[in-house]
């Protein structure tokens, strides 16, 4: 229902390279640190947004979305469903193209307001298992 095929495909092909995962940290236990992996071997710039601020997988860290100092594509979405209708308003701000909530997460108002915004979004979805799928 939050991502058809066509949202995903755009998302994971056509918005850009750049993507800003919230969550993610040098945790190796964490889902994040696995997907982040993926994403990098798919060709995707990976900048962890953690309180942490860690470098991971070779990036630079940052404590918030409004601290990395260039655009971000993609913010994908690793915090608990509470929290992430935050996340996407502070994705909507950064400019990002499309937010990307993670499986288990869903806040259907903040798809609204991200869609009404003109994000792309998909919800309760993840990158590291539609990406292989593509071909």
């Amino acid at each position: 229902m939050y991502g058809d095929e066509a949202t995903i495909r755009k998302i994971l092909t056509g918005l850009g390279d750049t993507w800003a995962v919230v969550g993610l940290s040098s945790n190796r236990d964490r889902a994040a640190y696995g997907v982040a992996e993926v994403l990098q071997r798919f060709g995707k710039r990976v900048v962890p947004v953690h309180p942490k601020a860690e470098t991971v997988h070779g990036e630079r860290g940052y404590a918030s979305l409004a601290d990395i100092p260039f655009d971000v594509d993609v913010v994908d979405v690793f915090v608990n469903g509470h929290l992430a209708g935050a996340v996407a308003d502070e994705a909507v701000a950064k400019g990002a193209r499309a937010v990307w909530f993670q499986l288990g997460v869903v806040d259907e108002e903040a798809y609204d307001r991200t869609r009404a915004a003109g994000l792309e979004m998909v919800m309760d979805r993840c990158p590291a298992i539609e990406i292989p799928r593509l071909g």
